[in-house]
């Protein structure tokens, strides 16, 4: 049995504890940490009715003193983006093995720090990336791996959805440079993840622009990246928080010389298309996995199960650091981008942080009724 300790416990900590607790054949909660006294019991009662029982769990306002008193396995992270790198390294440093809520860090040097440490100390490191693990995902990647598609040509990713002014006020850590970032950091990060995944090859080259339209924040809330790989194949993110008035899509799609497939739903969970070459797409499109209860979808206990899968196998987890990493440095990569005016080469491409954009002005619309 794994004990776990939470670190964080706003509002993806529900999932989290779900996604513990339906694992809880090899999983443990034992120890929750918010500096808020509340959230971590709101968060205690989500375990106990998904385990049915009432365990009273041990919490810690100040992460530090938890392995002072108590034997952890796996740590959870899921505070404010900035505190990422900080509190995962304390606990590699400890001999704890690490899953991470995106992003993994706010620069590269930060994540190459938690990937290499997590391989110094031999542990397991893992970004929260779960909409890999959706059924309708894992047959996309299954298809591809079999060369059903052919040759891959390009890939795109949309996530158009709206966040308002009250979703950066009810955590004003939101789109800022020093701890969260824009639209691509925050809401495009899990799509950038899938696409890259699908595509499977080294980066040539990254260039985005991005813009700050209407939300009162720091970074942007409306981007588009280009992608261009070593073999030649192209693939676009466009991620939006000011689609009216609610939220449209999120989709992801691959082409290839011999299919087209285009994935949506709530949270990437819906075949939308499957046109491949020898498949039935009517099969395809009558696969109904469910629209999870919110946009985090339901791949939690899936990446979970995967973690202590790959302890007892010690082999790396599906979504590990450097997939985080690489997650992160696109986006950096973007911003860097968006600062310069010019392609980023992905190979040179070795510091960067968030804050490097903290005197960029993104708010250069000019809006023609003024």
């Amino acid at each position: 049995m794994y004990n776990v300790a939470i670190i964080g416990c706003g509002r993806i900590s529900h999932k989290i504890a779900e996604g513990v607790a339906k694992n809880n054949d090899r999983m443990k909660l034992v120890v929750l940490c918010d500096p808020i006294e509340e959230k971590m019991f709101e968060t205690e009662k989500t375990y106990n009715k998904k385990v049915e029982k009432e365990n009273t769990i041990l919490k810690y306002k100040d992460y530090k003193e938890i392995l002072k008193e108590n034997k952890v396995d796996i740590a959870i992270i899921s505070t404010e983006s900035g505190y990422h790198e900080e509190i995962g390294l304390y606990f590699l440093e400890n001999g704890v093995n690490l899953i991470i809520e995106k992003p993994l860090a706010m620069s590269i040097e930060g994540a190459q720090k938690l990937v290499d440490t997590a391989k110094k100390n031999n542990l397991k490191l893992a970004a929260s990336h779960q909409n890999r693990f959706n059924y309708p995902i894992q047959l996309l990647k299954k298809a591809i791996k079999e060369n059903r598609l052919g040759r891959i040509f390009n890939g795109m990713a949309r996530i158009l959805w709206t966040r308002d002014d009250n979703y950066y006020l009810q955590a004003p850590w939101r789109g800022t440079w020093a701890l969260d970032g824009g639209t691509l950091m925050n809401q495009c990060i899990h799509n950038i993840d899938l696409i890259n995944w699908m595509m499977n090859d080294e980066i040539d080259t990254v260039y985005a622009q991005t813009s700050n339209y209407i939300r009162n924040i720091e970074a942007e809330d409306y981007g588009v990246i280009l992608i261009r790989y070593k073999s030649g194949k192209i693939a676009t993110i466009e991620g939006s928080a000011i689609v009216y008035p609610k939220n449209l899509e999120e989709t992801l799609t691959i082409t290839g010389e011999k299919g087209t497939v285009v994935i949506g739903g709530m949270a990437v969970n819906k075949i939308n298309t499957w046109r491949v070459e020898g498949d039935n797409e009517q099969e395809y499109l009558s696969i109904d996995c469910g629209d999870p209860n919110s946009v985090y979808g339901y791949g939690h206990e899936a990446l979970y199960k995967d973690f202590v899968d790959a302890l007892d196998e010690n082999r790396e987890p599906l979504v590990n650091g450097i997939a985080g990493l690489n997650a992160v440095k696109i986006i950096l990569a973007a911003y860097k981008s968006q600062k310069t005016g010019m392609a980023i080469k992905f190979d040179e491409f070795k510091e960067f942080s968030t804050l490097d954009m903290k005197k960029i002005i993104l708010r250069t619309y000019k809006n023609e009724n003024n």
